[in-house]
């Protein structure tokens, strides 16, 4: 998460690692860490463009997080990094529409103009994460023709910016999270038209984040959450996908063995001209249930994910799937839209704010039981449950869970 000592220490990583100088060594363990001879591509991440950074100020008000990021990196490392035979590479998240990309491409251009590096040295994989931006991918590509590495499909961010965008129907109810998997019409739909539109102009594809992660000490456990990530990749390779990522470095082998299934450096050559996506097709609203365990888990995630965040750390492991900012925003969307609509569950049962409240409340309760009442007194769970509450049951939907919790995340 954004504390100004991840902000600093990140591009002070990133620094070492343009130059290839970047070791660690495990206090604990002894054991030293140091990139091999022919390291992977380093591509950065910037903040979304609606995230602030409070520690630096421009005419008196915060700087934008996202060119923060991306202005120090680029500063320090642009020569370093051509010099080596890369470059500077980039992964925009949050994008919505083809005006955000043409910002993102006005300032690439001034970027490189400052400092004498020729135009399209900068390389940018834009995330279609936004359902407003699934109907904007060939003029998402437009905008930054100069500068595209291809499209991604971020299925987690995508559900969440879902429930943002019909969150006043009530017909549009989606059911538990558990449920929205891959294989729903709107989430075929969607990837697929990504396929399409890249590969039509010749821009490569991305898959997205299978969130299973080894579970030790239960082999059976274990070996049924690698098929479910074997299966995911497998689906990416059938639909054209020229690559995808995953939540943890174990399963890179599992990836690479399915995508090898190529044989070729891409697929760009299946244009898929078998897919026509319809604009209702993306806004099919998912099918299942409501439920009670869907409301409880999504309490029980949101809480322990916002903690963790309030601690400074963006990625956690929790129940054996890897959980990020985009996850805990779809349980705190869900349990909003649940309240805000009065969804009845599967058990008969009406969601409103007095049972979220309720829940809330009983779920702490498991969350002390599941990691010790020390845990919970040492960390900040009074926080971010009364964060998560307040999230879940206001009148009106925050468009970003971050933006408040930033304002807690440090004195």
């Amino acid at each position: 998460s954004p504390t100004w000592a991840n902000i600093v220490n990140g591009q002070i990583n990133l620094y070492d690692a343009a130059r290839r100088t970047i070791t660690f060594e495990d206090p604990s363990s002894g054991k030293r860490y140091a990139l091999q001879d022919d390291p992977a591509t380093l591509m950065v991440r910037p903040r979304g463009l609606h995230l602030p950074e409070r520690h630096l100020t421009i005419g008196g008000r915060p700087a934008r997080g996202a060119l923060v990021d991306f202005g120090l990196y680029f500063f320090h490392n642009v020569h370093a990094l051509c010099e080596r035979g890369t470059g500077p590479y980039f992964y925009l998240p949050k994008l919505e529409s083809h005006h955000e990309a043409r910002l993102w491409n006005e300032i690439f251009v001034y970027a490189q103009e400052q400092l004498g590096i020729p135009r399209g040295t900068i390389k940018a994989t834009v995330l279609i994460e936004t359902l407003p931006a699934a109907f904007e991918m060939d003029e998402i590509l437009f905008a930054l023709r100069e500068h595209s590495a291809g499209l991604n499909c971020g299925r987690w961010d995508y559900i969440f910016s879902f429930i943002k965008c019909v969150k006043h129907d009530a017909s549009a109810i989606l059911p538990d999270r558990s449920q929205i998997s891959m294989h729903q019409p709107c989430m075929r739909a969607y990837t697929q038209l990504a396929v399409k539109t890249c590969h039509r102009r010749g821009a490569h594809a991305m898959g997205g984040m299978a969130a299973q992660i080894p579970i030790k000490g239960d082999h059976e456990a274990n070996d049924i959450a690698l098929e479910k990530v074997r299966a995911d990749k497998r689906r990416e390779v059938e639909d054209g996908h020229d690559g995808t990522w995953v939540a943890h470095p174990a399963l890179v082998p599992i990836a690479r063995e399915v995508f090898s299934a190529i044989d070729a450096p891409n697929q760009l050559d299946r244009t898929r001209e078998d897919v026509n996506v319809t604009a209702a097709e993306l806004l099919a609203i998912p099918a299942g249930e409501c439920t009670d365990h869907g409301l409880r888990l999504n309490v029980r995630v949101g809480i322990q994910y916002l903690e963790a965040w309030l601690q400074g750390r963006g990625a956690v492991p929790l129940y054996h799937l890897m959980e990020d900012v985009a996850t805990a925003e779809i349980s705190r969307t869900q349990v909003w839209q649940w309240a805000h609509h009065g969804v009845t569950l599967s058990d008969g049962r009406m969601v409103t704010p007095e049972l979220v409240e309720a829940t809330i409340a009983e779920e702490l309760l498991v969350i002390a039981g599941e990691v010790g009442v020390d845990r919970m007194r040492e960390g900040r769970f009074a926080e971010a449950s009364a964060l998560f509450r307040d999230l879940c049951t206001a009148t009106t939907l925050a468009p970003f869970l971050t933006i408040p919790a930033y304002g807690i995340l440090e004195a």
